[in-house]
């Protein structure tokens, strides 16, 4: 730091004289007028000399001087090329900075829409699975309600048919059964007007029997009605017994009766048959059951057959 004040001293002296001599030529001052003046420079001719010594120095300062603020004003306007350079390339990078975010930006929006769109769709999409479900479930239950109206149709279609052929059945049978009633009631008439006559006889034989043991009965009358009531109750009980057998019951009949009027030949042959009262359906059966036995049990005994020939019993089904 000396060395440099110690030189700087001597150049700022040489500068200012340099400078001033410059300045006097400029002006055109004459020296020639002024002889003391000379004199006196004359007499400063050691220092003028030092002075003009140190020149070359000087310039070559000012030179070095001129280079650095050359180089200054180089490396100022390099500088200031590279801040411009930076600045612009700075403005170049917010410009694509700018383009980025602003293509970013509608690409966001464009993202967006389709998002929204695709919401939307979605949303549609899903109300109209909803709507289809629903749709769908208002079907079923249609084809539901109509599955089971139709069942329930052939279910009654086919009760129907089952009751149809039941009642054709019934009506079938009781078509064979009235036929067979009527063939067995003419056979029936056929054999009563031939058992008819033959019982005619067979009374006549038997009134001139019973005249001739009149005297015997009339003793043995007491003992005879005790048997013969007891024999009338066990062909009483024989006939409801044959009755049951030829009985067609069903549940409807659980519990009920009928009264029936029966009249017997001689050989136990049904003349007549009557209901009496009681539940139609089961005097309906009792009076096929006894049409379809035809004859019934009857005594030998001529006094068992007088207490039957001609009864009143009461059927009631019986069920196992």
């Amino acid at each position: 730091m000396a060395g440099k004040s110690d030189l700087t001293v001597p150049v700022s002296i040489s500068a200012g004289i340099h400078i001033g001599f410059i300045i006097i030529l400029a002006l055109g001052i004459s020296f020639d007028d002024k002889p003391k003046q000379m004199q006196t420079a004359a007499a400063s001719a050691p220092a003028v000399q030092a002075i003009v010594i140190d020149q070359q120095k000087v310039n070559d300062r000012v030179e070095q001087l001129k280079k650095q603020k050359q180089d200054v004003v180089k490396q100022e306007k390099a500088r200031q090329a590279e801040l411009e350079r930076k600045a612009s390339e700075a403005r170049r990078e917010r410009e694509r900075e700018q383009e980025k975010i602003k293509t970013l930006e509608i690409q966001r929006k464009q993202k967006e829409q389709e998002t929204q769109k695709a919401n939307d769709a979605a949303k549609a999409s899903q109300a109209k699975q909803v709507l289809e479900k629903e749709r769908a479930d208002k079907a079923e239950v249609v084809r539901k309600q109509k599955e089971q109206e139709q069942k329930a149709s052939e279910d009654a279609a086919e009760k129907a048919a089952e009751k149809r052929k039941q009642e054709e059945a019934a009506a079938k049978k009781a078509q064979e059964e009235r036929q067979r009633a009527d063939d067995e009631r003419k056979r029936k008439e056929d054999a009563e007007r031939k058992r008819k006559a033959e019982a005619d006889t067979k009374a006549r034989q038997e009134r001139e029997m019973a005249e001739a043991m009149a005297a015997e009965q009339d003793s043995l009358s007491k003992t005879r009605n005790k048997q013969v009531l007891s024999e009338v109750d066990k062909y009483k009980a024989m006939i409801i017994a044959t009755i049951q057998r030829n009985l067609v019951v069903d549940e409807s009949m659980r519990g009920k009766s009928c009264r029936v009027f029966i009249r017997l030949a001689s050989d136990g042959f049904v003349t007549t048959s009557q209901t009496l009262d009681g539940d139609q359906v089961v005097c309906r059966a009792a009076k096929a059951s006894i049409n379809k036995a035809g004859r019934l049990p009857v005594s030998p005994e001529p006094a068992v057959y007088q207490q039957l020939k001609e009864i009143n019993l009461t059927v009631s089904p019986e069920f196992n």
